[in-house]
């Protein structure tokens, strides 16, 4: 999951400093607050749709690059590519009302386990569980040569927008349009060791959590319950059961994926190394890199002081347009399947 230091990389020198508590509140603790009469409305309108679908159908697997991939593919094989990316702690089943509604329209929607995550699996077992960003974007380039797909509409939140984020900087001839939710999320490990305020650092306080080998042995045990409490804080107002949570929990089971997530967050905080032949891609994404393919971002109650993202959009020097989500909080496109869909139809057409 990712709170208010994603805007603090490139983006401090263009007002992402005005981040506060706010943008904190759905992930530092679960208040059972309700929320006002306004966005409880725009909220409930907005997630119609919601939960409709409870299986992703069959789940394929191919090989690409160090992985072995496994992913559910919805619609036509002759339809414009959509690749959808699920983030921290979630999984393929965020888009499992969004791929039917997209396949409706035409696409063919292809949505990939994460390394670490379901039945994706590393093809030699003595690869590193490296989790550092671009290795996982590289996966999905990889992921994309495997399946013949020259371009594709990109979409993805959490981990799943810094992908998505990442793939269209560097390789920008592969994405016909984005959308990614809470904007520009591209780390840049200089600016993550500049402190917080300390309400900021509170919220932050599972990847602190993380940093440590309690952490590591707490997360191994308790992944479960660990993550339904993430679920419950970044989404307070989504009143999930417990039979939608658990679909996806099952993906956490698999044997790689505490190793994956704890290589992630120690990474952004400098305490886990990456690897070499990842090191020229880091180069670049630390200049901050614009984007410039067509773009759609996305803000929820999730993003607080920063949901109009201003902070970030100078990153975007292509065509663009910004979308607010009332009611919603982090898992857009489970929570909010039809104006995610939507939005990657929007951006296509930009």
């Amino acid at each position: 999951m990712d709170i208010s230091r994603r805007f603090f990389g490139g983006a401090v020198a263009t007002g992402a400093a005005a981040l506060t508590a706010t943008a904190l509140s759905a992930c530092a603790s679960d208040t059972g607050t309700t929320p006002a009469p306004a966005t409880t409305t725009a909220g409930a309108a907005l997630r119609t749709g919601s939960g409709a679908n409870t299986t992703l159908g069959p789940v394929k697997q191919i090989d690409a690059g160090v992985l072995n991939i496994g992913y559910a593919e919805y619609g036509p094989a002759t339809g414009q590519p959509v690749v959808l990316l699920h983030g921290w702690p979630y999984d393929p089943y965020s888009y499992a009302d969004v791929g039917p509604i997209l396949a409706g329209a035409g696409y063919r929607v292809l949505v990939p386990y994460l390394r670490g995550y379901g039945t994706t699996t590393f093809r030699d077992p003595q690869t590193v569980r490296n989790g550092q960003q671009s290795a996982i974007a590289r996966d999905i380039v990889d992921f994309m040569d495997a399946l013949h797909l020259d371009h594709a509409v990109l979409g993805g939140y959490d981990w799943g927008a810094r992908t998505v984020d990442i793939i269209a900087a560097l390789w920008p001839q592969r994405v016909k349009a984005l959308v990614a939710v809470s904007g520009y999320l591209i780390t840049q490990q200089a600016a993550q060791q500049q402190p917080l305020p300390p309400e900021a650092e509170l919220g932050w306080w599972y990847q602190y959590y993380f940093a440590t080998e309690r952490g590591r042995l707490g997360y191994t045990r308790n992944r479960h319950d660990f993550n339904k409490l993430i679920w419950r804080n970044a989404s307070p107002a989504w009143k999930f059961d417990d039979a939608t949570y658990d679909r996806s929990a099952t993906a956490f089971d698999n044997p790689d994926h505490v190793d994956i997530v704890i290589s992630n967050y120690r990474w952004r905080l400098s305490l886990a190394p990456g690897e070499p032949q990842y090191d020229s891609y880091e180069q670049q994404l630390a200049t901050g890199p614009a984007i410039t393919v067509p773009t759609i971002t996305l803000s929820s109650d999730f993003d607080g002081a920063a949901r109009d993202g201003a902070a970030y959009r100078a990153k975007f020097t292509g065509k663009y347009e910004h979308r607010v989500l009332d009611g919603i909080g982090h898992n857009v496109p489970q929570e909010a399947p039809k104006p995610f869909a939507q939005a990657i139809i929007d951006a296509d057409h930009l």
